[in-house]
């Protein structure tokens, strides 16, 4: 029961960061927020991630997973990727809105993820994989066309910056399940994630305006971004994986783009089209078959799905 509210509770954290981008100050970019994000989360994240990871070691004993360039590299190439992802999803969320620009992204980094490991793997998808890919394909292409009421369809930069967004996720999840096969533990491989992408958003930070983080609404945000959405968000969604299938990890995970279509609508007001409506619904579709294919003993265990 605590493994289920800790991951439903990680989804939730996740689903807040859109919103929280919009209730921010004036002034804010998608780099900008995205670079403190990580810097204040990752750093949050390695320093929880590692403690409990040592914790771990000795509760769990297990033998020493290979170490070298090639673990090192992953870990940095999923703080690059986490990097990447921030001002890609923030680019999605400020032209399309919270609730196309989270599902949109949300909705295409397991897709995405599930054609790269067969790109790597050429391991066959499943058939319900392959409809669920359709029906979530269907749907980002009706939501291209759909947008808020009165729009004339969604920003297309905006749809590329939200899948942007899902392939640097697929990235993450790819090279994080390497690294867990080889034998790292799980709090160890987030926590290299938090901290490689806290070093690079660091070295990004003298070359965006953070003229809005002096103001009460704008430390706000960032401290909410940083430790809530992504230290605290991870650790739970981390700890809560070790105790739950992978059918039940993949349908909570489902409350993210939840949180974020709510959110999006009662707290910002935005009002989508039906088209729109209805490309929001069938990749919800295709996300609730993914999930449920999951419980089949050949697919991958599920990786988080932030925002």
């Amino acid at each position: 029961m605590l493994s289920v509210l800790a991951v439903l509770a990680a989804s939730v954290l996740f689903g807040t960061t859109g919103t929280s981008q919009a209730l921010g100050p004036d002034g804010t970019t998608p780099l900008s927020i995205g670079a403190v994000r990580l810097v204040l989360g990752g750093t949050g994240l390695a320093a929880i991630a590692f403690v409990l990871a040592r914790r771990h070691a000795r509760s769990r004993p297990r033998p020493n997973p290979r170490t070298g360039v090639r673990p090192l590299t992953l870990m940095v190439l999923t703080g690059l990727c986490l990097t990447i992802y921030q001002p890609l999803f923030f680019l999605g969320t400020e032209r399309n809105g919270v609730a196309v620009g989270t599902v949109v992204a949300l909705g295409s980094a397991p897709i995405l993820a599930g054609l790269l490991e067969w790109a790597l793997t050429t391991r066959m998808p499943s058939a319900t994989w392959i409809a669920a890919t359709l029906l979530a394909t269907a749907g980002v292409v009706l939501l291209g066309f759909g947008g808020e009421t009165g729009s004339a369809g969604t920003d297309p930069i905006g749809l590329l910056g939200s899948v942007g967004a899902g392939a640097s996720f697929a990235v993450i999840a790819n090279a994080q399940r390497r690294l867990l096969d080889s034998g790292w533990d799980p709090f160890t491989v987030v926590g290299g994630m938090g901290a490689s992408s806290a070093v690079l958003s660091a070295l990004l930070l003298p070359f965006v305006d953070l003229s809005w983080l002096a103001t009460p609404a704008g430390l706000a945000m960032a401290l909410w971004l940083g430790f809530a959405t992504i230290s605290i968000a991870y650790v739970l969604f981390t700890w809560g994986l070790g105790g739950l299938t992978a059918a039940t990890a993949a349908t909570l995970t489902l409350g993210e783009p939840l949180t974020a279509s709510i959110l999006g609508i009662v707290v910002l007001g935005e009002r989508l089209s039906t088209l729109a409506i209805v490309g929001l619904v069938v990749l919800a579709a295709g996300l609730a078959l993914l999930a449920w294919g999951s419980r089949t003993a050949r697919d991958p265990r599920p990786f988080a799905l932030e925002a």
